[in-house]
């Protein structure tokens, strides 16, 4: 009998003390993540006093995406045997200096993507791989300081395709006016006195002209995460069909030595580049300016990434 009540008290007391020390468990659990955002919010304001200060601040990271797959007897499918795949990456680079009376901001992005669909009843398809995304950009923005967030600035920006039609077209901007830096790495450029340089051998569409300038662009890292944002775009003086911009973006959040995952996407609006499309690729000869669709460009890569 006494046995008997001893597990019985047992079996009513246990759940007690467990939910207590649960209960108590939770609550420490509770205050140590207090104590890991309040010391994480200085380590991120000292670091952000890091990054203010002068010398070179150089860093680089990218995202590497892709997969493969292959059918057989699949009828279910279009294309019931067949293999396919898709192989891109994203890098981001960045080389700053930062003085008391000047700066200079070096920026490269890199986006290639490779697919493939190859259909093997089909001895006539396409079974390689074939470029996708194609996007290359280069910069370079020097500021003399009127102050601690205003410049006089000088801009080179060089933009372009490399898997295909190198140069063809190819955009190089030059540029000077003003830069304003509201925040650590928040860069803001505004040069009404720029001239885009167009390169291409269908110089009846692509056309050089005067033109404003505008570029934003944010580059950072807090803690585990690295993101960019960059908007390059001109007004042309000349005729507003001149006139395009870009807008790229860049995430990444590292969940191991270095390695994590990243996610990229970008918008263009370009009306020389939907002319040229329409005429020399879909072969709509009667396509001018006044006519074609300028459709909204966009691309995204979603893999793995890597920080340097």
């Amino acid at each position: 009998m006494k046995k008997l009540l001893l597990v019985l008290f047992m079996a009513l007391v246990t759940p007690i003390i467990y939910g207590q020390t649960e209960e108590e468990l939770k609550a420490e659990q509770a205050a140590k993540k207090d104590s890991i955002s309040a010391i994480q919010g200085r380590v991120d304001a000292l670091q952000a006093q890091i990054d203010a200060l002068p010398g070179w601040k150089v860093g680089a990271f990218g995202t590497i995406g892709g997969s493969l797959s292959n059918f057989s007897n699949w009828y279910a499918q279009g294309f019931p045997n067949n293999s396919s795949g898709n192989i891109g990456f994203t890098v981001n680079a960045y080389a700053n200096l930062n003085q008391e009376k000047f700066f200079w901001r070096n920026a490269a992005n890199v986006n290639l993507t490779w697919v493939k669909l190859d259909d093997k009843d089909d001895p006539d398809d396409e079974d390689g791989f074939r470029e996708a995304t194609d996007v290359f950009n280069l910069s370079s923005l020097y500021g003399r300081k009127l102050s601690e967030k205003f410049a006089i600035s000088g801009l080179v920006e060089y933009r372009t395709t490399l898997l295909s039609n190198f140069n063809d077209p190819g955009y190089l901007d030059i540029g000077v006016g003003a830069t304003w830096t509201p925040i650590t790495d928040l860069v803001v450029v505004i040069h009404p006195l720029n001239y885009n340089f167009v390169f291409s051998s269908e110089d009846n569409i692509f056309e050089s002209s005067a033109d404003a300038k505008i570029l934003v662009d944010y580059t950072r890292k807090i803690g585990a995460v690295n993101f960019k944002t960059n908007l390059s775009m001109f007004q042309s003086y000349e005729n507003s069909d001149l006139s395009n911009w870009t807008w790229t973006n860049s995430f990444g959040y590292t969940l191991w030595k270095g390695i994590g995952v990243g996610f990229d996407f970008g918008l263009r609006s370009n009306k020389q580049e939907a002319l040229n499309y329409a005429i020399n690729t879909l072969g709509n000869t009667t396509e001018t300016f006044d006519t074609v669709d300028n459709d909204l460009q966009t691309y995204w890569t979603l893999g793995l990434n890597y920080s340097f």
